[in-house]
């Protein structure tokens, strides 16, 4: 396919603007964007000022640095009243509900749960307590650890002291809050969740959370009875989960 020709050079220096002001933990200065996107201050200059006046920018009270306007928030809250993560995950889930022939689980955190709003099917799929709009503890399934792991420690914090004590829910619960620690650690550093029996018996889960440029946007599952699960196994379900994760991702 054509690479497609871009009309209005400006309006691409103006996204590599608000790009850079976005990624920044404080708000920068001329010089510092300037520098950063090595682009002339004076064209940096004269593109925050248009953006400023349309809203998209705004200075900081000491009129030296910029960051994002508030109509960027009213654009955002639109896009988000049109967003389904459901949509955007469909074709690659699907895919790995057939290749794993296992069911695929995504969810959101709501209320500080884990809310099911997909479940693909698969032939030789069991029971589940689990349903579309039903919900589960973060800590004790593989999609809520996933996405816990991507909390903050100060995030963490919050939850453990919303949701304590941790309840024992079946056989391999984890309800000792350092354990949970430990464990999203390990999550972390190998990039996916276990829920061996923890929320449901004789069931065993891998989570994957869907997070892109700080934003967590939900996380998705493969779920089999315990029984069917082995090294071999989980080790290839792990890799078509991660292909299908960044196929996502990158509609994202």
């Amino acid at each position: 396919m054509a690479e497609a020709k871009l009309y209005g050079t400006v309006l691409v220096r103006a996204k590599q603007i608000m790009d850079y002001i976005a990624q920044q933990e404080t708000a920068p200065t001329l010089k510092e964007i300037s520098d950063g996107i090595e682009m002339t201050r004076s064209t940096v200059l004269k593109i925050l000022t248009t953006l400023d006046v349309l809203g998209l920018v705004t200075r900081t009270t000491d009129g030296k640095s910029y960051q994002l306007g508030m109509e960027l928030f009213r654009y955002g809250q639109r896009v988000a009243e049109n967003f389904d993560i459901r949509d955007i995950t469909h074709t690659a889930l699907e895919k790995l509900r057939d290749e794993t022939s296992e069911t695929i689980n995504l969810g959101i955190i709501a209320h500080d749960e884990v809310t099911l709003v997909e479940k693909y099917e698969s032939q030789r799929s069991v029971n589940l307590k689990s349903h579309i709009g039903g919900s589960m503890h973060l800590y004790s399934s593989s999609m809520g650890k996933a996405m816990l792991a991507t909390f903050s420690a100060e995030e963490l914090d919050q939850y453990l002291k919303t949701v304590s004590p941790l309840q024992h829910v079946a056989p391999n619960t984890i309800t000792d809050p350092q354990a949970l620690r430990d464990d999203l650690a390990l999550i972390r550093q190998r990039g996916y969740s276990i829920d061996n029996e923890e929320n449901e018996p004789d069931v065993y889960c891998i989570g994957f959370a869907l997070i892109k440029s700080n934003h967590l946007y939900g996380a998705f599952s493969i779920t089999t009875p315990k029984y069917r699960m082995s090294i071999d196994r989980q080790e290839t379900f792990i890799k078509f989960a991660n292909v299908a994760k960044d196929k996502i991702l990158e509609t994202l």
